[in-house]
């Protein structure tokens, strides 16, 4: 299957999900068993016509469908070194986009933070200058970058995030249900070491679609969530100090 395909049928994935409806209810609109639906979206083999089918269920027409499939694929999912610089130099403007790639609309950043709608909307230029979103009639905003976009190795943003963010994200007992602090150690193989490389893309890509399913709900249901998935080599330092030379 071509990459185009591939990303239709993501595209459909992503609008079943951003309306609620699970393979269950597709598959009784479709007269197929979840379990068929489940094999259908696993495989991604689709005739057109199925395409088309579930298109219109979700009330597009294969023209929109395919057009919101170009929009994701086409999405920025690397910030250039630029981009990132001037994100991290004006700690407002860095605000203004974290809130954007949130889906927070103009007005939910000025009820929120200390910002006026015209200095919200300077920002929101900004970042359409930068290429990251386009301002769209009625300040609606349209993103152009992806939500689950990599930082640059050692760029702007990592730094900036190692020197203002990490140690205040750490600093916390984690006991509440619905935080999480996790360490393991072991020893794996090269080969292994790139199989959980491709698990924490995958957990990536699973926060990014969740992400995408609160979208619809209102803001105040929506709560700022971070999570660090971290792997290297690494000894404890006090181990390494004791190691033969």
């Amino acid at each position: 299957m071509s990459s185009q395909q591939s990303q239709l049928i993501a595209t459909l994935k992503q609008q079943l999900r951003s309306k609620g409806l699970t393979y269950r209810q597709l598959g009784v609109a479709l007269d197929l068993s979840e379990a068929r639906v489940k094999k259908m979206f696993a495989s991604e083999r689709f005739t057109l016509d199925r395409v088309i089918e579930i298109a219109e269920m979700l009330g597009l027409t294969l023209s929109e469908l395919t057009r919101l499939a170009e929009q994701q694929q086409a999405a920025i999912h690397t910030l250039t070194e630029q981009q990132e610089a001037e994100l991290t130099a004006d700690t407002r403007l860095l605000l203004v986009c974290v809130c954007v790639l949130n889906h927070w609309s103009m007005d939910d950043i000025i009820r929120t933070y200390q910002l006026d709608s015209h200095t919200c909307l300077l920002y929101l230029l900004r970042l359409d200058k930068l290429g990251l979103i386009q301002v769209l009639p009625g300040n609606r905003i349209r993103l152009n970058i992806a939500r689950d976009f990599d930082w640059r190795s050692d760029g702007p943003i990592r730094r900036f995030f190692i020197q203002h963010g990490l140690s205040d994200f750490l600093n916390d007992d984690f006991v509440r249900e619905d935080e999480s602090l996790c360490f393991t150690h072991g020893m794996l193989s090269r080969a292994a070491m790139h199989q959980m490389q491709a698990e924490i893309r995958r957990l990536r890509q699973r926060f990014a679609e969740l992400h995408s399913d609160s979208t619809s709900l209102p803001l105040t249901h929506r709560h700022g969530t971070a999570m660090i998935v971290a792997m290297r080599e690494w000894e404890l330092q006090a181990f390494e100090k004791l190691r033969r030379n």
